[in-house]
């Protein structure tokens, strides 16, 4: 079964009239908020992960200099 126009907009109405236009704006506020929110939350995730790899380039780059250098030393 399909909802056509009609339907939908009868089921909009029944909300707005049940709710109230007050209600409805702040639900469409919070509900933005929590996306954003988010968002945000999973945009910081991938930075966390872009820094854990770039540090852990860092600690392997070093550890490399760290064993030539002492395999220079030996030689």
């Amino acid at each position: 079964m399909r909802l056509g126009p009609w339907e939908i907009g009868l089921i909009l109405v029944i909300v707005l009239i049940i709710f109230g236009a007050g209600r409805i704006a702040n639900l469409g506020k919070d509900l933005g908020k929590a996306i954003r929110g988010f968002r945000e939350a999973s945009k910081g995730d991938e930075e966390a992960k872009k820094e854990e790899e770039a540090e852990e380039t860092v600690k392997t780059a070093a550890t490399t200099k760290k064993k030539t250098k002492d395999s220079a030393k030996e030689a």
